[in-house]
């Protein structure tokens, strides 16, 4: 059973910054989806930013020229930096990993901005 452990979220004003943080107790190596979605609430979860197959990525129109996902394949870890947040950003953010056919999601960080 492959575990991915999130870390990283909290409470900033707007205008900050934070990391998220997805280790995985997998290689991530030769990936081809790794993500990043968020859901507000009352909201549905909607994709903020992934590698997808090589190393393209795709970013929300919301969050682009602000968060950047990257990752270390020696720690089988994917990050978030998000930059000048905004209270809009306010969400649970969670990972997902798809090794194969096989989806895997984190438990959940909750990042709450302030105005």
């Amino acid at each position: 059973q492959v575990q991915l452990v999130e870390s990283g979220g909290g409470l900033v004003q707007a205008g900050g910054s934070l990391r998220l943080s997805c280790a995985a107790s997998r290689s991530i190596f030769n990936i081809n989806f790794m993500g990043w979605y968020r859901q507000a609430p009352g909201k549905q979860r909607e994709l903020v930013a992934a590698f997808l197959s090589g190393s393209s990525t795709k970013y929300a129109d919301s969050v682009k020229g602000r968060f950047t996902i990257s990752r270390d394949y020696a720690k089988n870890t994917v990050y978030l930096q998000m930059n000048s947040l905004k209270p809009e950003d306010t969400a649970v953010y969670y990972c997902n990993i798809l090794w194969g056919t096989q989806g895997y999601w984190g438990q959940g960080t909750q990042v709450t901005v302030s105005s």
